[in-house]
């Protein structure tokens, strides 16, 4: 019998070709060169050798299976022990901790609080290019450091709470279990602020504070709705005192080492972030520690809101970065229509408009870092205090975006979970809505202008600095101007139009740090694109501009 060379063998058929290696063993900082510049810049070349091990790591395949695992084993509520015994307690798969070891080690809880001005002086800096870096991985354990870290300036309210809690907050050491915190070698906080009837309207909150007759120690009677990480060591939450609405500091485990009365309800089951438990919580006889005066909670708590709102833009920035990486990474291997992806010049368009995207969010996120370190200067507080609103409207609202886009380069590789695109997909409209939607920080970019001095000249100097670069930035800044003047002479429009001045003045802030400290190709391409007059947010329409050398940059290389 003739055999029929025309159909392939079985062994051809599973012989794999044209497929894209995995995105592993290569360096998260070092292989950055939009965050590496911007550590630099920032900082010196001491901080950016301390981020060496972190940024090897967190390129492993190790680390990339961890996250994958701990999405994968999401956690588990165990309400009782075996014996019938209220526990409370939430059990996580062993990759979740290892995450939160290693991460907690490397510096991105509250450390960056404990730093030596004179000897770390740019401790923030260097935390930000970490989260940056490490936690595009898997995104849902930044939460509990997240909170972590913004609990340390909430604390500083009260010297007496501070210094019972701080050096646990800032250790490098995880040490899980509800234990006495006084006993733990590391502790992590949380935050409850939102109840079911209220949300972002917290004013609304009807948790009772009740006085125990113990100097600053009150008796908790409510509930919250949204408490991420149940099983960390602090809280700060807030609730209704005999003066008003009051923050305090709720321990998990009391100093005697009995547990708090903590009921966890139950897990919310989210779209995404699904490694980290969020759970909503039942207080009736809950002791709690006043921080600050009653009737002033907001006041007191905002402190950690800026924190954690610092850490959204972030976050949106280390995962729209993970997207646009593995799209680069992909084009750069894939052939198709007798060439390489990433040689196609619609395909190049649309890479290098996402590495716009993201190196504009990458230099913003690293500048308002900067500004945490220099909190005492006067610009820079005023600074921070309309970037923070500024930056977490826009750069969260464009990662959705932004990520199903780089979705899209892999084709349908990209939507299957394997890539780890649809995690990331999945992840993207997070920080969008937490600590404040994009209508609350439009309305507080608002109140910053209304409100507060100084706080307009800020942004005005900021963007001054590169005044004269580009013909578009000055023009921008001129018709940003004018809208606000505008609006201001026009009451009944300006909260409807909150959202159009916002972006307005995050992308005319974005595009003065790129002209200033960019390569001159990215950023020509972002005032060509995001300036002009008819930019509508589709990717992949730059006109002009070296756009293979904005993809070379933006493509990671392999260790």
């Amino acid at each position: 019998m003739t055999q029929d060379t025309s159909r392939p063998t079985r062994a051809a058929l599973r012989r794999t070709t044209n497929q894209v290696p995995p995105l592993v063993g290569h360096h998260t900082v070092t292989g950055d060169a939009a965050l590496t510049d911007a550590v630099l810049r920032h900082a010196d070349a001491a901080t950016l050798d301390s981020l060496l091990d972190l940024g090897a790591e967190a390129g492993s395949a190790e680390i990339r299976e961890h996250g994958v695992l701990a999405n994968t084993h999401t956690p588990v509520l165990r309400p009782y022990d075996r014996y019938g015994e209220r526990v409370d307690e939430v059990e996580y798969h062993p990759s979740w901790h290892h995450l939160m070891s290693r991460a907690t080690a490397h510096g991105l809880g509250a450390t960056a609080w404990a730093a030596d001005p004179a000897t770390q002086p740019h401790a923030h800096v260097r935390r930000a290019a970490g989260v940056l870096a490490w936690f595009g991985a898997e995104p849902g354990h930044a939460c509990p450091l997240t909170m972590t870290y913004a609990a340390v300036p909430a604390l500083r309210a009260d010297p007496a709470l501070a210094a019972r809690f701080e050096s646990g907050l800032a250790s490098t050491t995880y040490d899980f279990g509800l234990r006495a915190p006084s006993t733990k070698a590391g502790l992590l906080a949380g935050m409850g602020m939102t109840e079911k009837q209220g949300g972002s309207d917290v004013r609304t909150n009807v948790t009772q504070a009740r006085p125990t007759g113990e100097e600053g120690t009150y008796s908790l009677h409510g509930h919250k709705w949204f408490t991420s990480a149940p099983m960390n060591d602090v809280f700060l939450v807030l609730a209704q005192a005999p003066g008003g609405l009051t923050c305090f500091v709720l321990p998990r485990v009391l100093e005697d080492g009995s547990r708090n009365v903590l009921d966890v309800v139950r897990l919310k089951d989210k779209l995404g972030n699904r490694s980290n438990a969020s759970s909503e919580l039942e207080m009736d006889g809950t002791l709690a520690h006043r921080l600050g005066e009653e009737g002033r909670g907001v006041r007191t708590i905002i402190e950690m809101v800026a924190a954690t709102r610092l850490d959204c833009v972030l976050g949106s920035t280390t995962t729209m970065r993970r997207a646009v990486a593995e799209a680069s990474w992909h084009v750069a291997h894939r052939e198709a229509f007798g060439g390489t992806l990433a040689d196609k010049p619609l395909m190049q368009n649309v890479v290098a408009d996402l590495a716009v995207e993201v190196e504009a969010a990458t230099a913003l996120g690293m500048r308002l870092a900067a500004a945490v370190d220099r909190r005492d200067d006067p610009h820079e507080a005023a600074l921070r205090r309309i970037a923070l609103p500024l930056a977490k409207f826009w750069v969260c609202k464009r990662t959705p975006a932004t990520v199903a886009e780089a979705m899209e380069c892999l084709g349908g590789n990209g939507y299957v979970e394997e890539s780890g695109l649809p995690l990331l997909f999945r992840e993207s409209p997070l920080n969008s809505i937490w600590e404040g939607s994009g209508n609350v920080n439009a309305l507080d970019v608002l109140r910053a202008l209304s409100r507060e001095a100084g706080v307009l000249d800020a942004w005005i100097t900021e963007v001054g600095l590169a005044s004269g670069g580009d013909h578009r930035l000055d023009r921008a800044v001129q018709e940003t101007l004018a809208l606000l003047g505008q609006l201001l002479g026009d009451p009944g429009q300006l909260e409807r139009q909150a959202r159009r001045l916002a972006s307005r003045m995050a992308l005319v802030l974005q595009g003065s740090l790129l002209v200033r400290f960019a390569p001159p190709e990215v950023a020509d391409l972002f005032c060509g694109s995001r300036l002009s007059p008819g930019f509508d947010g589709v990717f992949g329409c730059l006109d002009g501009g070296d756009l293979a050398a904005v993809v070379k940059r933006t493509t990671p290389e392999a260790g």
